[in-house]
């Protein structure tokens, strides 16, 4: 049941309500369910925009200098940085707040550290209902940052309006990531510390591997900035504006935003249907008794899983 106003104060902006929220969603209390279902026709208005890349690339930094300039324009910002979870509480270890020290005293700046706790893809399992309470709660823009993500750890393309892919020269990762699915996914390309000596041949390589994308609807640019000095960052809030306005006139935000939704529906299925599943295995003989035979090499797991899902009416 939704605590007595949570979602009413939710709704007028106020701070300790949205905090509260994404606490309960956090941690998977059914309270959250209920405050994200109270608000959900309220959401759809803010942009997300979503930052990933290797650890270390800046994109802390950046995300801060992007919310200095958006303040000025007297934006109502919501960060949600995905922190590596600490291994004794458990929480996030709130590294990427330091960076964005300078905003926390700002109250059009809502800022939220969020631990993996073992999510892969870069990104807690709650970021998404995260996203949905800060946009009820009226913040215009939602910078999403990533953990760090690798070869395979592309989710973020899953959650946010517009991707921000942020590379810095001289790193074994960039140069992973110009062969990763990681490449596939950005709507931005941002070149970070392009004053390193290998900053002209990385900002050469992305270039010319956009251009062998095809070339119609948009076209991913490569930006090149300091996020420690803020030069460039201007560059950047071009593109965005840019990209969000092509993603409206051409109706891609609709069918983007469907896509996302699709996944989170049936992710959100899934993870229930195997919450049930487990449940019922617990008490199950026969189960131990399937599992021993897939132990002893007489079944395999695909028949394994065949038999459970006929048993069970699936």
């Amino acid at each position: 049941m939704v605590q007595p106003g949570l979602a009413e104060r939710l709704l007028t902006g106020d701070r300790r309500a949205l905090a509260r929220a994404i606490t309960l969603v956090e941690d998977g209390e059914r309270a959250g369910a209920d405050v994200v279902r109270a608000v959900y026709s309220h959401t759809g208005a803010a942009s997300v925009v979503g930052f990933t890349g290797p650890p270390g690339v800046g994109k802390s930094t950046l995300i801060a200098a992007l919310v200095t300039r958006r303040r000025a324009l007297g934006r109502q910002i919501g960060v949600l940085s995905i922190d590596p979870t600490s291994p004794f509480s458990g929480g996030a270890l709130l590294g990427d707040r330091i960076r964005l020290a300078e905003h926390f005293l700002d109250g059009g700046v809502f800022i939220r550290s969020m631990a993996t706790r073992g999510a892969l893809g870069g990104l807690a399992g709650a970021a998404r209902a995260a996203t949905l309470l800060m946009d009820a709660a009226g913040r215009e823009e939602i910078y999403v940052e990533t953990v760090g993500v690798g070869q395979a750890e592309v989710d973020i393309v899953g959650h946010a309006d517009t991707v921000v892919l942020v590379l810095v020269p001289g790193s074994g990762d960039s140069v992973q990531a110009l062969k990763a699915g990681v490449m596939e996914i950005p709507d931005v390309i941002v070149v970070n510390r392009a004053d390193h000596p290998l900053g002209e041949a990385l900002v050469r390589d992305l270039r010319a591997m956009v251009t062998l994308a095809p070339q119609e609807g948009w076209q991913v640019p490569v930006l090149v900035l300091d996020a420690l000095g803020g030069d460039g960052v201007e560059e950047l809030e071009a593109a965005l504006e840019a990209h969000r306005a092509e993603l409206g006139s051409s109706g891609a935000l609709l069918e983007r935003r469907r896509r996302n939704l699709r996944n989170e529906v049936l992710a959100l299925a899934g993870a229930r249907w195997r919450a049930e599943l487990e449940r019922r295995l617990e008490c199950d003989g026969g189960f131990e008794e399937l599992l021993d035979e897939v132990v002893a090499r007489r079944l395999d797991p695909v028949s394994a899983a065949d038999t459970l899902t006929h048993e069970r009416g699936g």
